[in-house]
Parts: structure tokens; sequence; C-alpha cells
């Protein structure tokens, strides 16, 4: 299947400390040598501090501006020039968990809030060629996550919870996000917009 993806430039923002310099510099680099941004990917994240509702405002501050203020902060560059082209696609790499309960009340806030700026771009942008929508990935493995982490100090406690919880009885694989990621941005998800794509094995329970 021809993805419509080759010879495009995509720019993928990760960084979620500084985000603001780093930003504009990242999208006015990105421009100066190719000309143009065709995809943004915005794969900010993480939780931290304390996960209950009375977390100090620091704690907020920082999973907000980690996992929503920095994907708000990318596409607000990026949209002046894919106006001006009328082309372009926004991924923003939410969670099933800003969908349906789990995880810290923070990071939930954060990345519920994150899948409805989603739906906002995608409506306000559409009409100018640019589709905008989420991903929501499950409890992904790789060397140094959290998960990772997690599994080495407690290898009982994860295997109760991979089984309990993972219908495939494994995790997710950053690879199988990215491949999601990799089809709302292309040709063929020409008529996807504002849509929040799960990508987790089963692991989420909400039926929207």
């Amino acid at each position: 299947m021809d993805l419509g993806l080759e010879g495009q430039a995509v720019l993928l923002a990760g960084a979620s400390r500084g985000i603001g310099l780093a930003a504009a510099r990242a999208v006015r680099e990105t421009i100066a040598r190719f000309g143009r941004v065709d995809v943004l990917v915005t794969l900010v994240g993480g939780s931290r501090g304390d996960p209950g509702v009375e977390a100090p405002e620091v704690d907020w501050d920082a999973v907000l501006a980690a996992n929503l203020r920095a994907a708000v902060t990318m596409t607000r560059l990026v949209v002046p020039s894919m106006k001006e082209r009328r082309s372009g696609a926004i991924v923003h790499v939410a969670s099933i968990f800003g969908r349906e309960w789990g995880g810290a009340a923070s990071y939930m806030t954060a990345k519920a809030g994150l899948i409805a700026y989603s739906k906002a771009c995608a409506r306000e942008l559409a009409p100018h060629g640019i589709r905008v929508n989420s991903v929501a990935p499950g409890s992904t493995l790789f060397p140094g996550g959290s998960w990772d982490r997690r599994r080495k100090s407690d290898p009982e406690g994860i295997a109760a919870f991979v089984a309990r919880e993972l219908p495939l009885g494994r995790f997710g694989r950053p690879v199988e996000v990215a491949a999601g990621i990799v089809f709302l941005a292309s040709q063929p998800a020409s008529l996807v917009i504002g849509a929040c794509l799960n990508v987790d094995g089963g692991q989420s329970r909400s039926l929207i």
C-alpha cells in the first residue's frame, strides 16, 4: 500500500522540558532545511510527582506542561505554514487513560485534555486542508521506560497485572504504536479527522 509519505518532512516532538525555546528552534530549522513541515507528531508525556488528586501545584504544572501544553505549543508553531500550503497532518500521542479512568489524576486530566484539544483542532483546521488526530496507546514496554522499571522492581506484581489487564498477555511495543501514528499521517487516512485511535491490544474498557 502506498502511504503517500515518501518525501514528506516529518517533525517528531518528544522533548518535555524547555519546550518553548526548543520548539521554536525545531520548527524553524525544519522549515529552513526542508521548506515545510508536512507532518507533526507530538510524543510528549509521562507522569511525575504525587499521583493523587491532592498533588501539589508544582506536580500538576509539570504534568500538564509535558502532556498538554507542549503539544499546544508545537501545533501553534506549525499551523501557519500548513495553512499557507493548505496541507498537513498532525498526530498527538495521548493515552487510553485520557479516554477512561486509570493512572494518576494529573496524567488522566492532561491526556483527556489533549484528546479534546485534538478534536477542537481537527474541526477548526480541516477547512484549511490540515488533518488532526490522536493516538491512545495502552501499556507499552520499552527499555528504560516506566513499565520496564516496574517489571524489574516487582516482577510478580507486573506479571499479575499483565495476566489481569492485558488480553494479549503482553505489553505493547513502540513499533506497534508507531504503525498507528504512520497510518493516521498517511494518505489512506485522508477521511480520518478528529479521531482518537486506540492502540492497546484490547486493554481499554471504554465503549467509545
